[in-house]
């Protein structure tokens, strides 16, 4: 396993079994939204300092894999 994704954890106990960073309450799928918004990587550290420029790079890995797994049907408007 990539070692950015041993980063990545699910527990049902923690945030509704989402995927969390380092079993923290920070929802890989919030800090997506952080940076697919606009904010670097640098703004999101700012902003959670309890996170790592590793941790960022684990939820990319983490998506990227994700989309690798499955198909994905966008509809375009």
């Amino acid at each position: 396993m990539n070692q950015l994704l041993e980063r990545i954890t699910i527990n049902p106990e923690l945030c509704h079994g989402k995927p969390v960073i380092r079993g923290l309450r920070f929802p890989v799928e919030s800090i997506l939204e952080y940076l697919a918004a606009g904010d670097s990587f640098e703004d999101v550290l700012r902003e959670f300092p309890e996170l790592e420029r590793d941790d960022l790079f684990a939820c990319m890995e983490f998506a990227k894999r994700s989309l690798q797994l499955k198909s994905q049907h966008l509809v375009l408007a």
